[in-house]
């Protein structure tokens, strides 16, 4: 077969391929040319998620007829007036951008510059359709209709409008934090999903578009080393998210998506945050044009620095001298019905020395069966448990202590830093994670019982408004049959935000916020690759998470001995929903070769 030189419209799709995949990255490449322009207002419209359609206007220095022409011809561009590309400071640069999307799609281009006349092409798919004057003001507006229209092997790809929807709020929602200068308005399909105003401080803007509670809750960051200047937004510990949907890394205000970086914010954040659970960080770095490379990636999503460990270690050491300046911040004050919960135990008063209350104190004690036992629940004490004070207590023995060599994990001696249950069995010494041993319990509960049918549930007795992100609200209204058999009822209350009647009966009241969050970053996360029972799974085990025994809560040996019972009869309590041991032994052996007497 010889080899041929291909016609230019095959290029262009060929081109499209890299640089167009979807509505969100043509809606990038848009937005990124009304930046570059020198616009201080964008607007941006959207039908159907992209789908139907896009629009982008900005009032920046637009273009003469013969530059909309010219833009609309591969590699032309005015963003390098010379061959120095390692010199370019725009967002781009290759001039693939307009082309790409014209031969994918109908692309109608409308510019006029200040002290100039109006013009408009229209290409569709490669052909110009329309070519002449137009009436608007200075700056531009560029619409995108029928994307893949002529490419079905390409269309039937993409994703359904809210995931398309999603994919585009995300893309202006990092822009938009890159230039605060820069003011932004987004809608969908006729409704203001948001607008910010130009000139806003770098936090107000971040926690704008994030979360309201960024703003209280991170530390600012401004660290030089060596010409690279780090600023941002650091999270602290405690405001952590369940997915690593919350960090926003920008290289010279351009947003990217780099192992490196997120790698060192990993690493930041090691010794403070669970492995699950993930820091609400916006880090900017400003480094000299000759030290990145932004010419590795066909979307420029990712970059190369030319010191790569200097910048590694600049991330890791400025948010950990940042997170250590904060000092004891943590994300709120705990309600007083919570600080309740965790005072010291009283002790009980002495029992009487009679024959009668001896006997009557006999009797009881073994029917006396721990409250959050008893209900089958996991709800924490509304009130106190009376028992002797937390250090090192004594209870009086009302009933013969049971045999260790009855029960494999033994029989509870005592707590340690109330989180560590420590028991005596006949082969050695047991210690016990008590959140998450409780947390595989209640999990495999739920699992029964939704095998059964159904999850009981609890009415609220006010429903509950938790605020999420729109998208997140698209997600937990999707699943929200699913939800249902779990015993969590929600429904839709508005744009952002969704309406919880009831919760699982098992977990009590808790933090109801906290557990829709945790479910929709969840399904966010994983809910496109799993199947049902997989996306129940998980749902199961982020509800069972949010309803487990807290570390930092005193037990009582009763509880102590009703937890050990019920993980030797539950499948799997050998670890937690997370992967982790929820228990160790210490065998004789292995004590006495601690004291040397192996």
């Amino acid at each position: 077969m010889s080899i041929r030189r291909l016609p230019n419209a095959l290029i262009n799709r060929i081109a499209a391929g890299e640089v167009v995949e979807r509505p969100a990255s043509a809606l990038k490449e848009l937005v990124e040319n009304a930046i570059d322009a020198g616009a201080d207002r964008i607007a941006i419209s959207l039908e159907d998620g992209g789908l139907g359609g896009l629009e982008v206007i900005d009032n920046g220095c637009g273009m003469a007829a013969d530059d909309i022409a010219l833009a609309l011809e591969r590699h032309a561009t005015s963003k390098l007036p010379d061959d120095a590309i390692e010199l370019v400071a725009t967002l781009g640069f290759r001039g693939e951008a307009l082309p790409s999307i014209a031969s994918v799609a109908r692309l109608s281009i409308a510019s006029r510059t200040a002290d100039g006349d109006g013009w408009r092409r229209v290409v569709d798919h490669g052909e110009v359709v329309e070519d002449g004057p137009a009436s608007l003001p200075p700056g531009t507006r560029i619409r995108m209709d029928s994307l893949f229209a002529n490419v079905p092997a390409r269309r039937k790809f993409l994703r359904s409008a809210r995931s398309e929807y999603a994919a585009c709020s995300d893309v202006v929602k990092r822009l938009a934090m890159a230039r605060p200068d820069i003011a932004f308005s987004l809608e969908s399909d006729g409704r203001r999903v948001f607008s910010v105003q130009a000139g806003e401080a770098r936090l107000t803007r971040i926690a704008s578009l994030t979360a309201r509670g960024l703003a209280d809750n991170a530390v600012l960051l401004d660290f030089e080393r060596e010409g690279v200047r780090l600023t941002g937004v650091a999270g602290l510990p405690t405001y952590n998210r369940g997915v690593a949907d919350h960090q926003f890394l920008f290289v010279n205000s351009r947003p990217v998506r780099d192992r490196l970086l997120v790698g060192a914010v990993r690493a930041a954040y090691a010794e403070m945050l669970a492995r699950d659970r993930h820091p609400v960080v916006a880090l900017f770095l400003d480094v000299v044009p000759q030290d990145v490379d932004v010419n590795v990636h066909p979307a420029k999503t990712e970059v190369r620095f030319r010191d790569a460990a200097m910048v590694r270690g600049m991330i890791v050491s400025g948010l950990r001298r940042a997170l250590n300046e904060g000092g004891f911040r943590a994300v709120q004050r705990p309600a007083a019905g919570a600080l309740s919960r965790w005072q010291s135990e009283a002790a009980p008063p002495p029992p009487e020395r009679d024959m009668f209350s001896a006997a009557h104190a006999m009797a009881l004690a073994p029917a006396q069966e721990p409250a959050w036992l008893a209900a089958a629940g996991v709800a924490e004490r509304s009130q106190p448990y009376i028992a002797a004070a937390p250090m090192g207590r004594a209870e009086p023995s009302y009933a013969p202590v049971p045999m260790a060599e009855r029960y494999p994990l033994g029989i509870a001696r005592g707590q340690i830093a109330k989180t560590y249950i420590v028991a005596e069995a006949e082969d050695g010494l047991v210690i016990v994670d008590q959140h998450a041993a409780h947390e595989r319990l209640v999990l495999e509960r739920m699992r029964k019982a939704a095998d059964g049918g159904r999850v009981a549930s609890q009415a609220l007795l006010i429903p509950e408004v938790v605020e999420l992100d729109e998208t997140a609200c698209d997600r937990i209204e999707e699943r929200a049959g699913e939800l249902a058999d779990f015993g969590l009822e929600v429904e839709r209350f508005g744009p952002a935000a969704v309406l919880v009647r009831a919760v699982p009966a098992m977990l009590g009241g808790g933090d109801v916020h906290g557990l829709v969050q945790d479910i929709a970053d969840e399904l966010g996360a994983f809910d496109a690759a799993l199947s049902l029972k997989e996306r129940l799974d998980l749902v199961a085990s982020t509800m069972a998470c949010h309803g487990s025994v807290r570390a930092g809560r005193v037990l009582s040996v009763a509880e102590m001995n009703a937890l050990l019972r019920e993980m030797e009869i539950t499948p799997h309590s050998g670890q937690c929903n997370h992967g982790r041991p929820t228990w160790v032994k210490l065998a004789h052996g292995d004590i006495e070769r601690l004291f040397g007497r192996k």
